[in-house]
């Protein structure tokens, strides 16, 4: 169960730092009405990703045992390419800037809908986060739970740190914020090579 709370987590954590659309909605909500105002929208992924979660997880859960296996090597792959993409860009020193003018929705529904219509947590689902759910699943129903727990949990408590940090010091430097490009590449690197390595036990296995 630890590696499963450890997967999630981490992957959660990479996810949550990462230059997006959510990310550029919530700083700039913070720039233009406060931290606390903010806050709530932390849970937008958590109601936008139900029914993603639930699609994906039956769709996934109709293919065989090999194919399963193969998404999660396309997801390690696609994880390794995320960590590339990282750390070009904390090479490069690229940091995101979202501008408090910008017209961004102004509720957790519309938060919500940022993220519903951001296509990474329909690629993070079929490929990552989904083919791991139904793995851990097989290995017990409480790891599954203990998996999505942890990368909901650790989502939601990153995201509100990151809207306090940005609230109190009423902006994330450019140096800490190229750091966390960094630590995010490493995190991805690591769990990319985890999927590949499990995905390649599973094909011998099999």
């Amino acid at each position: 169960m630890i590696t499963n709370i450890l997967f999630g987590s981490g992957l959660a954590f990479s996810a949550a730092i990462q230059p997006g659309p959510l990310q550029a909605f919530l700083f700039s909500k913070v720039a233009s009405v406060g931290w606390r105002r903010t806050l709530p929208a932390a849970l937008a992924p958590v109601l936008s990703d139900g029914p993603i979660a639930v699609v994906m997880l039956l769709v996934l859960g109709q293919l065989s045992v090999t194919m399963q296996v193969i998404l999660r090597a396309a997801g390690g792959l696609l994880l390794l390419y995320f960590a590339y993409r990282s750390f070009m860009q904390w090479r490069a020193g690229e940091v995101v800037e979202s501008s408090a003018t910008d017209k961004l929705p102004r509720t957790l529904f519309e938060a919500t809908l940022v993220n519903l219509l951001n296509p990474n947590p329909y690629i993070g689902w079929g490929l990552i986060l989904g083919p791991a759910v139904v793995a851990a699943w097989r290995e017990a129903p409480s790891e599954g739970v203990a998996l999505v727990g942890a990368f909901y949990a650790t989502m939601v408590v990153t995201q509100g740190l990151l809207i306090y940090i940005f609230g109190a010091t009423r902006w994330l430097s450019p140096k800490i914020r190229r750091g966390l490009l960094l630590v995010s590449a490493v995190i991805l690197a690591g769990f990319g090579v985890y999927q590949l390595v499990v995905a390649g036990g599973g094909l011998v296995g099999g």
